[in-house]
């Protein structure tokens, strides 16, 4: 769209101020100059201050729900399929870390209706997620000691926690720790052993990590 530049300079510098500022302490004002459009051609894109604070977080969790499907939908075994999504859903998630800082930070502050539309949205990304999970469990292929929807919750507790911690200049990547995740994942499913969760080829998904 020949528009579309304007609606994505109106989040880039929400996105920043944001982060600078706080969500509370930045107006609509300051994010229209910063942008240099009016506060006209902001409402024809967003209907509040709070829609900017929703789209910086929605943008980045239907970007995870596609890749995520198409993860989930391809061929592998459900134990590649899991390992490949819970990687993809840390890397994705340092990739675009000052957005997932800014709307957890913030995501009090929102009304409402904005914020259980928000876990709504989330929450069907939970779900497919938790459906890997449950296709190795009647499979066998993953232990169903604990139910999957423990495993989900505690894994999403430690990737939503990344922005406390996580940084780019840091000692690992973000590819790298997505695939700490996922071994640990897996660990945690499968016999507790690195390298045994029924893939036929042990050590494998832990490959590549440094000092192997």
């Amino acid at each position: 769209m020949r528009d579309e530049p304007v609606r994505r300079r109106l989040l880039a510098e929400a996105t920043r101020l944001f982060a600078e500022q706080g969500f509370e302490s930045t107006s609509v004002q300051e994010i229209v100059v910063a942008a240099g459009v009016t506060k006209g051609a902001m409402y024809h894109y967003f209907d509040s201050k709070d829609d900017l604070l929703h789209e910086i977080y929605a943008r980045v969790l239907r970007m995870q729900m596609d890749r995520l499907t198409q993860i989930a939908d391809s061929g592998g075994t459900v134990v590649e399929r899991l390992h490949r999504a819970a990687a993809d859903v840390v890397e994705t998630t340092t990739d675009n870390l000052d957005d997932s800082k800014i709307f957890f930070r913030s995501m009090h502050l929102l009304a409402p209706e904005t914020r259980k539309t928000v876990r709504a949205e989330r929450r069907r990304y939970h779900e497919r997620f938790r459906a890997l999970v449950l296709e190795g469990q009647r499979e066998g292929v993953f232990s169903d000691r604990v139910p999957a929807e423990l495993v989900v919750d505690y894994f999403f507790g430690s990737v939503h926690h990344l922005g406390t911690w996580f940084h780019a200049d840091g000692p690992l990547t973000g590819a790298q720790v997505g695939e700490h995740f996922a071994d640990l994942l897996l660990t945690s499913l499968g016999s507790g052993r690195p390298g045994e969760h029924g893939s036929g080829r042990p050590g494998e998904l832990g490959a590549g990590h440094p000092g192997q």
